[in-house]
């Protein structure tokens, strides 16, 4: 057996990721006040096992942790709720030792048992998680997943601070699974007594806990004086109001009411910020594994037609999205972002051919276009962006209606897959981790077709999926074999062409002159946009 041990600074073998030494605080920070917050949607969860959208990831994570977490500001993995872990020599059985002491905010002790408890909750098909799928891995995870099992078999618990996970097959990604919101421990009893509504009254063991929750006005977050990581948060709340404009939100960060505006900055105002140094000097730019996408629901006829999904795919002029967007983007021609391992550099994708698109409808007996319905979440530039796909579309017969929606009611039709088209912008794709297999799985793969996934193109390809699954039996996440089985994968998806890649967008956050902290915690790759628990105020 390997042993590893937290605040460790050890390679892991080429076969695991390395982690990095335990985080120093800022030793500037100081501890106390509250910031402000703002978005344009309401909160639609607080429920790790089903938020997964960019709004209320980073709340979720600072609710609740997993057994393992990342250092702050970065992708590195370390220990959270485990303070060491065995690992079989065949590489398939990790033993968690837990931490001593961590409370959840009911004030109960965590244990083993929580830990067996989470993960059956998540991969339960009553719970309809769209994370479920990460833990293919897991023995007895297909009997779990379709109601056979009860519980999953892979997961024992050895004794109160001892529990047992054993994977049906090597798995490159698991202790990065280990790390998202999906995987974080609930308390069984505070699930219960929410009576199903336990993202409204949320329990975990995070840096924070609800204070207070009023529909359509704000989320207040308050500190857990209990927390079990020594120092922080440094903050005593976080306030998020909700239903504001993203420009009211400015102008209010201008006027100091406001700390960070959660929907960034408006496009509209962008160049005048970005012109101002005052402003600018508040502006962190960030690079992120993002792609943002066109979803063609491949159940809904026409778009069951190759034909025609490979028409859109050409129809697309993605120039012309990216100056929407004031050029803060590059266009995309695959599911992967070219900073990710597997993106295939040589790939050409579809070329943007409007007389080549209208060939392929003819080809497919509808020259004279059809009808359809584009969703797209209500926040600018997102409608702007709805209306140039509606354009591009109308140039081969297409007829489009636009169905602008708030962000909850988008991921809700894609789920239930009655959505033909969505465009994904302010919800596209944002890496959960820095591996090609986390492009795939939730959003192309079968395990996100389901109610509630966010394969929201319901697209299933057997093959592709065993191919998927391939590529991931490695225990090298790097292997070169499996970078490149990654990007035959991508390569055959897109020959599917169940997406439209737009663009890679790079990440803006405005903050206000108070804030302090590392700017890489503002445009944090696994708490976006902010990592709340290690922020703070300078006044």
């Amino acid at each position: 057996m390997k042993k590893w041990l937290s605040g460790t600074a050890i390679a892991l073998s080429l076969a695991l990721p390395a982690f990095a030494q335990e985080y120093t605080p800022d030793p500037n920070a100081k501890p106390g006040g509250g910031i402000v917050i703002t978005y344009k949607d309401d909160v639609a969860t607080l429920d790790p096992a089903i938020g997964y959208d960019w709004q209320n990831w980073s709340m979720i994570k600072s609710l609740f942790d997993g057994l393992m977490d990342y250092v702050p500001g970065t992708t590195e993995l370390r220990l959270g709720l485990a303070e060491s872990y065995d690992l079989s020599e065949d590489g398939l059985t990790y033993t968690f030792h837990l931490r001593k002491g961590v409370k959840f905010h009911n004030g109960r002790e965590m244990t083993a048992q929580d830990v067996k408890y989470s993960l059956d909750r998540v991969t339960d098909p009553a719970t309809q998680s769209p994370g479920a799928g990460f833990f293919g891995s897991i023995l007895g995870y297909d009997a779990a997943a379709d109601g056979s099992a009860k519980g999953l078999e892979g997961v024992r618990v050895i004794d109160p601070a001892t529990v047992q996970i054993t994977l049906s097959r090597p798995d490159a990604t698991f202790l990065h699974v280990m790390a998202l919101n999906f995987a974080a421990v609930v308390p069984q009893e505070a699930v219960d007594a929410a009576a199903g509504d336990f993202g409204k009254q949320p329990v975990g063991t995070g840096a924070f806990k609800l204070a207070d929750w009023t529909i359509g006005q704000k989320v207040v977050f308050e500190k857990n004086a209990d927390y079990w990581r020594e120092g922080v948060p440094y903050l005593d709340s976080v306030t998020f109001e909700v239903g504001q404009e993203p420009i009211v939100a400015l102008l209010r960060l201008q006027k100091g009411e406001v700390d960070v505006p959660g929907d960034g900055i408006p496009p509209a105002k962008f160049t005048e910020v970005m012109a101002d140094p005052a402003q600018a000097a508040r502006v962190v730019e960030g690079g992120q594994l993002h792609t943002g996408y066109i979803t063609l629901n491949v159940t809904t006829p026409p778009l069951d037609k190759l034909e025609v999904r490979q028409a859109i795919n050409m129809a697309i002029n993605k120039d012309r999205i990216v100056q929407i967007i004031n050029g803060r983007a590059k266009p995309a021609n695959q599911p992967l972002p070219p900073s990710m391992p597997g993106y295939s550099k040589d790939y050409q994708g579809y070329p943007y051919d409007v007389e080549g698109a209208r060939k392929l409808m003819a080809d497919a007996g509808l020259a004279d276009g059809f009808e359809t319905e584009l969703y797209v979440m209500n926040t600018d530039p997102n409608p702007r962006i709805a209306q140039a796909i509606q354009q591009d579309l109308a140039e081969i017969g297409i007829k489009a209606a636009i169905k602008s929606l708030a962000q909850a009611n988008v991921i809700e039709a894609g789920g239930a897959g009655t959505a033909p088209m969505i465009w994904s912008g302010g919800m596209a794709w944002i890496a959960d981790f820095p591996d090609p297999s986390n492009f795939y799985g939730p959003i192309l793969g079968r395990a996100g077709a389901v109610e509630g996934g966010w394969n929201w193109a319901k697209y299933c390809n057997e093959a592709v999926d065993a191919e998927a699954v391939k590529a991931d039996s490695f225990n090298d996440p790097a292997d070169p074999a499996r970078l490149a089985l990654w990007s035959q994968v991508y390569q055959k998806v897109m020959a599917d062409a169940p997406w439209v890649p737009v663009f890679n967008e790079e990440r803006y956050t405005m903050k206000s002159e108070r804030m302090g902290g590392a700017d890489n915690l503002y445009v944090d790759p696994v708490s976006i946009p902010v990592n709340y628990d290690y922020v703070y105020v300078t006044e």
